[in-house]
Formats: C-alpha cells, sequence, structure tokens
C-alpha cells in the first residue's frame, strides 16, 4: 500500500482506506481567472500520477477536484476587463482543460464547482454560527479559529504563535474579534455577484467553498485530501477547522506536492514576474516530456524547469520511444519482469519514489537493448514489457512509429476535436479512451488530436 507523508502528523503514513478497495481523495483544484502556469502544470500532474498509480495498485480512486468559479481574483479581472466574473470564469476554465487535456491529465470523477454549492455553504455557515463557532462581523461572516481547539495542526503551530504572525490585526469597524479568525461570508459590494443568506447578500469565503464540496462528495473521514504546499495553511488548515467544528470527520491523510521553482532556486510567483505560461511551454514543448520532468523530481522537492531541464526530458522521451518502436510487441503479448515490477511498485510504495522509479525505467531501456544488440532478444521483451507496464502506472504514454492511421481512426480523432470544441469533454473523454484502448497514442496538438502508435 502507498506511504505518503502525512502533513498532519509530519511521517510517512500508509493510506487508512474508509472502504476496502477504494480510494476517496479530494485535490484542490483551479481558481479560474487567468491561463494556468507551469507550478499549477506540475500540481496537476503529481496528482494526475497518484491517482494513476494508486489505479494501477489495483484500488478503485474516487478522484474529486473542484473548480472555483467565484473569488476575489475573477472578480477583479472581471471589473478591470468590463465584463461579468461568469464569463471570465468560464473563458479560463476552458483554458485550464485545454492544458490538461494536452498534459494528459484525466478529467476528475467529480468536478464541483463552487458557485453550484452556494446554498450548502450557507447551511454550513448557519450552522457553525449555532454552534458558536462563527459570528456575523461588519462585512460578512467570521469563523472563530480560536474555537477549535487543534487550530493551526496542519502549519505546526500553536494558536499563540499564529496569532501573533496574523498579517491583519483585530478590526472593529469590520468586526473582527481576532486576527486569525477568517471569512465565512463575504457581503456583496456593488457591482458584485451575489447570493442570498440570512446575514445579507453576498459569496462565501474560499475557505468555506472545499470543506463542503469535499464533505457532499466523499463524506465524512474520507481518505486523503491533496494539494500544493502553498494551501497548507491557510486554506486547508482552515477547511480542516471547519469540519471539526461543525462535528465532522474530515480527511484522514494529507498531502502536500512541492512548487516549481526559477534557475537559481527563487521561487516562481506571478509578483516577481518570472511565471511561465503553461500553453506557452506545451505550445514549445513534448508535453510528454513535462510528465517526465515532474516525474524526476520527488513530488514534495521544489522543481527547476529551465529549456535545459526540459529539453533532457525529451531526450528521455526519445529513449523511451525508440525502445517502444524496437520492441512492439513487448507492449501487450508479452509477460513483464515480474522482479522489475517489484521494485518499481517498492520504490513507488514509498512515498512515492518517482526519482528512484525512473531511474530503475531507464536502466531497464539500456539493459533491454543491450541484450538486443547482442542478439538475445528473448531476454531483453520481458525488460521492455516491464518499461511499458510501468509507464503505463504513472500514465506515460511512449511509442512514435510512423504508422498512419486507417480512415475509422481518423474520423474518430476528428469526432474529438468536434466534441472538444463545443466542450462536451466527457464524449471527448470517451473517443480517447476508446483509441487508446485500440493501441493509439494520443496527443493533444494546436492543431488538433493527433494519433501515432
Amino acid at each position: 500500500m502507498l506511504r505518503l507523508h502525512d502533513t498532519a502528523t509530519a511521517t510517512l503514513q500508509e493510506l487508512d482506506l474508509r472502504d476496502p478497495g477504494r480510494v476517496s481523495m479530494y485535490v484542490c483544484g483551479s481558481t479560474v481567472y487567468a491561463d494556468p502556469h507551469i507550478g499549477h502544470g506540475r500540481f496537476a500532474l503529481v496528482w494526475d500520477i497518484i491517482r494513476r498509480y494508486l489505479r494501477w495498485s489495483g484500488l478503485d480512486v474516487n478522484f474529486v477536484s473542484n473548480v472555483t468559479d467565484i473569488d476575489d481574483k475573477i472578480i477583479d479581472r472581471a471589473n478591470a476587463e468590463g465584463r461579468s466574473a461568469a464569463d471570465v470564469a468560464r473563458q479560463y476554465e476552458v483554458t485550464w482543460w485545454e492544458s490538461m487535456d494536452r498534459l494528459g491529465v484525466e478529467r476528475p470523477t467529480s468536478e464541483p464547482h463552487a458557485t453550484e454549492y452556494v446554498e450548502r455553504m450557507v447551511e454550513l455557515i448557519a450552522e457553525l454560527i449555532e454552534r458558536g463557532k462563527a459570528y456575523p462581523g461588519g462585512d460578512g461572516v467570521y469563523f472563530a479559529a480560536e474555537a477549535v481547539a487543534d487550530y493551526g495542526l496542519l502549519a505546526h503551530q500553536p494558536i499563540d504563535s499564529l496569532r501573533v504572525g496574523a498579517r491583519i490585526e483585530v478590526d472593529e469597524e469590520r468586526g473582527k474579534r481576532s486576527p486569525i479568525d477568517f471569512a465565512l461570508w463575504k457581503f456583496a459590494k456593488p457591482g458584485e455577484p451575489s447570493w442570498p443568506s440570512p446575514w445579507g447578500a453576498g459569496r462565501p469565503g474560499w475557505h468555506t467553498e472545499c470543506v463542503v464540496m469535499a464533505l457532499d462528495l466523499l463524506g465524512d473521514d474520507f481518505d486523503l485530501h491533496g494539494g500544493g504546499l502553498d494551501l497548507v495553511f491557510p486554506h486547508h488548515e482552515n477547511e480542516r477547522a471547519q469540519a471539526v467544528a461543525a462535528g465532522r470527520r474530515f480527511s484522514r491523510r494529507w498531502a502536500h506536492s512541492g512548487m516549481v521553482v526559477a534557475e537559481g532556486g527563487e521561487k516562481m510567483s506571478k509578483s516577481l514576474g518570472n511565471v511561465i505560461s503553461l500553453p506557452d511551454l506545451l505550445e514549445r514543448y513534448n508535453p510528454r516530456a513535462y510528465r517526465l520532468l515532474v516525474l524526476q523530481a520527488h513530488y514534495r522537492s521544489p522543481l527547476t524547469v529551465t529549456p535545459k531541464t526540459l529539453s533532457s526530458a525529451e531526450q528521455g522521451m526519445e529513449r523511451l520511444d525508440a525502445l517502444a518502436r524496437r520492441f512492439p510487441d513487448a507492449r501487450t503479448a508479452v509477460v513483464p519482469d515480474a522482479a522489475a515490477l517489484d521494485r518499481f511498485q517498492a520504490r513507488m510504495d514509498e512515498d512515492l519514489g518517482t526519482v528512484q522509479a525512473i531511474a530503475e525505467l531507464f536502466d531497464l531501456v539500456k539493459r533491454a537493448n543491450t541484450l538486443a544488440d547482442q542478439g538475445n532478444v528473448g531476454a531483453a521483451q520481458p525488460l521492455a514489457a516491464a518499461v511499458y507496464e510501468m509507464c503505463r502506472a504513472v500514465g506515460l504514454e511512449i511509442g512514435g512509429s510512423s504508422v498512419a492511421p486507417g480512415e475509422d481512426a481518423s474520423a474518430q480523432a476528428a469526432a474529438r476535436d468536434v466534441a472538444r470544441r463545443r466542450g462536451d469533454y466527457a464524449e471527448a473523454d470517451a473517443i480517447r479512451g476508446q483509441l487508446q484502448a485500440d493501441g493509439w497514442i494520443v496527443e493533444d496538438t494546436p492543431e488538433g488530436t493527433v494519433i501515432r502508435r
């Protein structure tokens, strides 16, 4: 069973499944107000790899990841551009899913939108007020963080320390009692989108959105909550605190993925002006190479993305594609080397040890090619089959012969493009799945769907 670094205990913990054989996991998704950057791409790939690996390990995975389609940043952009927040959210959600498709990131089992859950958020806030865990203020409703005894668990800091380090002091005009209290409901300002509530028209706070969607779709005591390291505090702590205050059991385990850093180790951020657009990266480099680059770093470590590291990853993909061309029968007609798969699984199970697993992968490539060069193709085939299987486990499609698709496959690819243009992503995903089942590698390009073997 996979063991991950549990943020709450700061130790490696095996997944403790609520329902045997089935993983329930929630991963905070995108806030759709701008084009995604490569940090978002790394984050999405990490959780796609974890999901795929769990499924490869024999588990059924219920993967929920939300879309935040109402937020201060969305409203700010809408006001600056003279259009509605809904219009901004729609535009950038399309861009988000286009980028995910090109990266080969699978769609979530469920992808709830925050605006679909506002009524249930109002219900949770009312319950927290009734329990004495929240209170109305001058500009909204606030959560009383100090009402939760272990507030700060994920940050590993006591309440006193968090209170001292808070940037926003108590604001009597706003009615905020403690600097660590946070907004559950924000009263609407003129021109802002709003929903009705017992306390006045407004909109939910970000932290309330995710806790409601996670509990609604996964139920109490679900197995794993994931996200980027930047979400540990305050976002995930504030989600957890609301569930605890409402008497609900929240996630059993917490795991967080590392950030992308610029050359020299500087954190990548819009304020520093060093952000690289994900669509731009996917125009310039093989999307599969970015998945390989992500796999070559530990998921909790910083990832440096530069032209040099991306080019190196592309060269790695060329080696894998060359092996696939050399050993086409090993994809389906050969039993993989069992010892190699055992080593792979042992490394992956230990906190998703992709660095060691990918090193093993390329060692198998070298050994298989060496054996074939020596004329011992029979001994090479099981090693090549293990490469195929390991790549399948982490969503890394390999291949690349020049076999032209037939009329039927070409028609399916064209139908997929039509489905994507009209926003029918379920149909597009279904066609992708059928093409892959028929042995085609499916890639999204600016010109449309490209298929190859």
